[in-house]
């Protein structure tokens, strides 16, 4: 990313750049920050390209083509499916391009052996959009804040990545909200950040799977009725609840070999506030009921793929079941 920031500060492009990742947020900002610097308000010489029904035959034709009262030509890719799939003519033909026109493929998911990465690197520059550790995402909040005037502590920044996850496009959204609602006052605090932000959905799945640990049935339903009524596919549901039970194993494991939190984050892929919240969750479980709830997470899946039984019900039946008190 830091190259892209460079390569803008200095004008100086490259021939085709490829922006890819999990982070959905910096992969826009730097595609938009590259269109930007290389076409501005230049529509004409700017063509955009959506979807993996894209022609590489028509993108050479148009890469071909010289840009109309303008220095450069940009075309921007997305989602293409390119780099996980053969492209080599794609491939052979970016080394003779012209100097004129520049290529940039936005992608969430990529094959590093295949040969147009390999050209890409070769040629311009691959900037992963990854993650963001938990350091850099409160960084860019205080920064925001800052802006807006308003000072945050670090143990206020726990609270709100807490809500949000480290998922940019929530924190970015939540952020605008506090702002909003703080209004001329100039710190944030946690009790802002309680009455305005909404949980996410994987924050609500861990509630619920707190709720069932301390067999509290009532709250456990009243959440799972919540995500409902929000419109969330109980299927999903239902794998988020799985993957949590798999998380906790992980955490639970690594914490009985000494692991400290950072390592446990690192292992376990999750940023260090999420893993101390796992760690403290993990006490509640046995290593034998956490495989066991895991098993009849597979066992309902199953159950809905085959038809007999259908989705809402299975997930209900599975947080009954999880949250009994004679368990």
């Amino acid at each position: 990313m830091q190259t892209i920031r460079q390569d803008i500060k200095e004008k100086n492009f490259r021939p085709v750049y490829l922006i890819y990742g999990e982070e959905a947020f910096l992969r826009k900002s730097l595609k938009n920050q590259l269109k930007e610097a290389i076409s501005g308000d230049d529509t004409m010489n700017c063509t955009c390209f959506e979807g993996k029904e894209v022609s590489v035959s028509e993108l050479i034709g148009l890469a071909e083509t010289l840009p109309f009262f303008a220095e450069n030509r940009l075309l921007i890719i997305e989602n293409s499916g390119l780099f996980k799939r053969e492209a080599d003519a794609l491939a052979d033909y970016l080394p003779s391009m012209p100097e004129s026109t520049h290529m940039v493929f936005v992608e969430s998911e990529i094959d590093k052996r295949g040969r147009l990465f390999k050209k890409v690197k070769e040629l311009g520059h691959p900037a992963e959009a990854a993650r963001q550790p938990e350091s850099a995402l409160k960084t860019w909040i205080a920064g925001i804040l800052k802006a807006s005037g308003i000072r945050v502590t670090e143990s206020t920044l726990n609270v709100l990545l807490t809500y949000t996850g480290d998922d940019m496009y929530m924190i970015r959204t939540e952020v605008e909200k506090l702002i909003s609602y703080l209004g001329e006052r100039q710190v944030l605090t946690a009790e802002d950040i309680e009455a305005v932000c909404t949980p996410q959905i994987v924050g609500r799945i861990f509630d619920m799977i707190t709720a069932m640990s301390m067999k509290n049935q009532k709250r456990a339903l009243e959440l799972y009725y919540d995500l409902l009524a929000l419109k969330e596919p109980p299927m999903r549901i239902l794998f988020l609840i799985a993957r949590q039970y798999n998380q906790l194993m992980q955490v639970k494991e690594l914490s009985e070999q000494g692991a400290d939190q950072g390592t446990i984050a690192k292992k376990a892929g999750l940023q260090p506030f999420i893993a101390g919240k796992m760690k403290t969750r993990a006490r509640d479980f046995t290593m034998e009921e956490l495989r066991s709830n895991l098993s009849a997470c597979v066992d309902m899946e199953e159950a809905v793929k085959t038809g007999r039984m259908t989705d809402s019900l299975a997930v209900e039946l599975l947080i009954v079941r999880f949250s009994q008190k004679n368990r």
